[in-house]
């Protein structure tokens, strides 16, 4: 299941060609099967187009090893891969997601409590149903939020853009034919505003898409 390797910290890769993902990269765009998220009863989750322009790419690499890939639109739509390897050729899981809210934090006590939101098994978000965690399943003691790094791409060949640390946690709730997932951030660029960011995705299957 797309994001279920996600555990421990992350470190920020270094400058080189971005991963070109079942032909997805920066500057394409990506056809999606409508059918993928408007045949679910049940979900919040909406689009209004099946084509996604990508200007802008991410890259997580896992201490563990692993990568995740980011592919972003100007409207921040995001479709997100995991792989075994850097250049992406073994991924498999993928899920689209779309903002839901972002927010910036009143004072360090608001900053702190969203945190702690985070390390929480259950995630409770106004207009939204309750969300179980994914990640620590079975376990509802708090646990501490996954830390990442991710660099931004605007340009294939070039440097990253920005970094962006995060602490975040995923979270999912069962549909009558499927699930639906939230991922919650809170997020600092270098040099940028911390922000709190809620998205809501959906599972997309390797057929479901094409670049």
């Amino acid at each position: 299941m797309i994001l279920g390797r996600l555990f421990g910290g992350g470190e920020t890769p270094r400058a080189s060609s971005i991963a070109v993902v079942r032909n997805v990269t920066v500057g394409r765009q990506v056809r999606l099967d409508p059918l993928a998220w408007r045949a679910l009863e049940g979900t919040r989750f909406q689009l209004d187009r099946d084509t996604l322009e990508i200007t802008a790419q991410g890259l997580i690499k896992l201490d563990e090893g692993g990568y995740v890939h980011r592919f972003y639109t100007d409207d921040e739509l995001m479709l997100q891969a995991v792989s075994q390897n850097p250049d992406g050729s073994d991924a498999d899981d993928f899920t689209l997601f779309q903002p839901w809210t972002s927010t910036y934090p009143a004072n360090r006590s608001d900053r702190e409590l969203f945190l702690q939101r985070l390390s929480q098994p259950t995630w409770d978000e106004a207009g939204l149903a309750r969300f179980d965690r994914y990640w620590y399943e079975g376990d509802d003691r708090p646990q501490p939020p996954v830390q990442l790094w991710e660099a931004v791409y605007y340009e294939r060949d070039a440097a990253p853009v920005r970094h962006i640390r995060q602490s975040c946690m995923l979270y999912a709730r069962q549909l009558p034919a499927g699930e639906e997932l939230l991922l919650a951030l809170a997020m600092e660029p270098e040099g940028g505003d911390y922000t709190h960011e809620i998205m809501i995705g959906l599972a997309v299957g390797p057929g479901e898409f094409t670049a």
